[in-house]
């Protein structure tokens, strides 16, 4: 096909040429030649003809003038009435996206915000709705697997456009990581502990408050959030982090009166490089925490405050030199207008996401024992990357080769161990605040971690490097009005998930005696020992993949290396996935952690509706600063 496709053109070529060369009409003949004729004699008929023939050229010019100007100017108009068009026809597309086409957000939909519910049996019939064949909407759009805070945002943007979505949760309680527990009469949260960027007209605030219809609320934490301890003993440092846009830089200098120059290059660069400097974003993101913080300064202590954040808040554990600085960067920023916390506990979330869902035509469920097959055009999975390929394809889907490319683009995360301690006293008694408590053994983390990850599973539990200790009681206003008289803590640390892997295929709470009592409680006496402990509870990688299906037991999912954040690789990490109509929401998407899960969703409805929310939650914040859109896009980017 190919040969005859070239000696067609080959034939077509030569065609075309001897036509042009022998057969084309010419200007030019001999036979126009005529015998020369005499010289004129007559200077003056000699004058005559040349004035003739000069006023013919001159005519000649002028019309071939006159008619390339008419030509020009036609090209000219043509050009400018093309342009024209072309911005009108831009302009009025922008003018109907922007402020004619129907969108899912509105601040019409928000109403006054309703009291606290604190029955919890009202509550359990939003976040404990069992699975049932009758409460199946007809004609679905999109069934969502996963009530995490992602699958929730996504069947929420979803239900308010009009789509009829289902959502499904093999727990018995909706959430993911937003869920929590209660034992004794205390409440634990298992993955929220404070959140940034919810101050007023925040993106994330008015996106939380269409999601919620303006029913969520969130306690504003002390400016001082987090305090930093190092060593141990007579070596012991303490440090604090502030919130605020210029608080957080000048106690930094505070501490470190020394290394002022390297303070101020470290917020230059993390106040962003990111949004001033496009190109800088590329460079930022494969460069390494360790790699760029030893061209700042040589004190160890001073490097592990420019990056405990990440490494802990997000509970990735990677050693400050596989850590993104881009990632780093939009954390810092991601606190410096504060840090937040649900008012209700972190269940909040998904009980009023879930009543927006239902209130738009949308069901969320957990599961139950009949078995039913349901159908939907488009299937999205809240349930992380590993888990929707490992478990939810079938293996002859599984094993194509572009669905384990997208499989091997990232590595799971890091396992964690939690410690839940309740507490009859109040804070008040205990003398506990809501800044959250950071204890490192030793300030060089890359060595520490290292070091570790490669002990066996005897030694783990008696060498933790890193403690992360929060006080949820102590950070929600309504705790005392919910649990009088009663205070909680959560302490986590990371583990490898190896050191568990031998009981995975043991029943939850049924483990043995031997991981319960003799390795499982290791790690709670080495975690923590402190009078007045009336409720212990410690949860393993174990308890995180049952309760929160998290992969190897890691609550992050992906891990948040130099890799994942390489530019051509979170491009290809989309929420599209190889297989047609099947979609991944959550933190897989873009980032880790509540802010992470909330941008996964607002992407994947975005793909999914083939509607940019973020351009509906820009214009939102406009009109709620009220300024105009000229203004705004001025200040983005001059």
């Amino acid at each position: 096909m190919w040969l005859l496709m070239f000696v067609a053109w080959s034939l077509a070529c030569a065609g075309g040429t001897y036509w042009y060369l022998f057969g084309k009409p010419s200007l030019f003949s001999l036979e126009s030649l005529r015998p020369k004729e005499s010289l004129e004699p007559d200077q003056e008929k000699r004058n005559r003809l040349l004035l003739k023939a000069l006023g013919g050229f001159c005519c000649v010019s002028l019309v071939c003038y006159v008619g390339l100007w008419i030509r020009s100017l036609t090209l000219i108009m043509k050009l400018l009435l093309f342009l024209v068009s072309g911005s009108l026809a831009c302009t009025g597309g922008t003018y109907w996206y922007l402020f004619l086409k129907p969108s899912p957000f509105s601040l019409e939909s928000l109403r006054p915000t309703e009291p606290l519910e604190v029955d919890q049996k009202k509550r359990n019939k939003v976040l404990k709705k069992g699975f049932s064949r009758e409460r199946i909407p007809e004609n679905l759009d999109a069934i969502i697997i996963g009530s995490g805070l992602g699958g929730l945002t996504t069947a929420a943007c979803m239900a308010k456009k009009g789509k009829r979505v289902l959502v499904l949760e093999q727990h018995d309680n909706a959430g993911g990581c937003c869920h929590t527990f209660t034992e004794k009469g205390f409440e634990f949260d298992v993955g929220l502990h404070y959140v940034g960027q919810l101050h007023e007209n925040s993106l994330m605030r008015i996106a939380f408050d269409q999601i919620t219809e303006g029913q969520l609320e969130f306690v504003t934490l002390p400016q001082h959030f987090d305090n930093i301890h190092i060593g141990q003993g007579e070596e012991h440092r303490e440090y604090s982090f502030y919130t605020g846009k210029t608080e957080m830089e000048a106690n930094m200098k505070k501490q470190f009166p020394d290394d002022t120059k390297a303070v101020e290059e470290f917020f230059r660069v993390m106040k962003s490089g990111i949004a001033d400097r496009c190109s800088s974003v590329f460079r930022l993101a494969t460069t390494g925490v360790t790699t760029w913080a030893d061209q700042l300064t040589n004190n160890k202590d001073l490097q592990l405050m420019f990056n405990y954040l990440f490494i802990g808040e997000c509970l990735q554990v990677i050693a400050p030199r596989d850590c993104s600085l881009f990632m780093n960067a939009l954390l810092i920023h991601h606190y410096k207008r504060g840090a937040y916390y649900p008012r209700g506990g972190a269940s909040e979330i998904p009980y009023h996401i879930s009543n927006t869902i239902r209130k738009y035509g949308g069901v969320a469920v957990r599961k139950g024992q009949e078995v039913v097959e349901v159908k939907a055009p488009i299937v999205i999975s809240n349930c992380g990357l590993f888990n929707t390929f490992k478990y939810l394809l079938p293996p002859q889907i599984q094993m194509k080769h572009d669905i384990q490319t997208r499989a091997q683009m990232m590595k799971p995360g890091k396992a964690c161990v939690l410690l839940f301690c309740g507490f009859d006293a109040t804070a008040e008694e205990l003398d506990i605040t809501p800044t959250t408590l950071w204890l490192f053994k030793e300030n060089d983390i890359d060595k520490s971690m290292d070091k570790f990850f490669a002990m066996s599973k005897d030694e783990a539990p008696d060498n933790v490097p890193m403690v992360f200790i929060t006080f949820p009681s102590a950070k929600d206003t309504s705790s005392q009005i919910r649990h009088p008289g009663k205070s909680c803590m959560t302490v986590l640390t990371m583990v490898n998930y190896e050191w568990f892997e031998e009981w995975k295929d043991s029943t939850v709470r049924k483990r043995g005696e031997r991981l319960h009592t003799e390795y499982k409680n290791r790690f709670a006496d080495h975690l923590f020992n402190w009078a007045w402990v009336v409720y212990q509870e410690i949860a393993t990688p174990l308890s995180n993949e049952h309760y929160l299906r998290a992969f190897r037991g890691a609550p992050y999912s992906g891990e948040h290396t130099l890799e994942r954040f390489d530019p051509v690789l979170m491009a290809k990490n989309r929420c599209d996935t190889p297989v047609k109509n099947l979609y991944i929401t959550g933190q897989d998407v873009f980032s880790c952690g509540i802010a992470g899960a909330l941008h996964g969703g607002l992407i994947c409805a975005s793909t999914v509706l083939g509607h940019i929310l973020y351009v509906d939650l820009f214009m939102m914040k406009i009109k709620l600063k009220g300024g105009s859109i000229l203004r705004t896009l001025q200040k983005l980017f001059f």
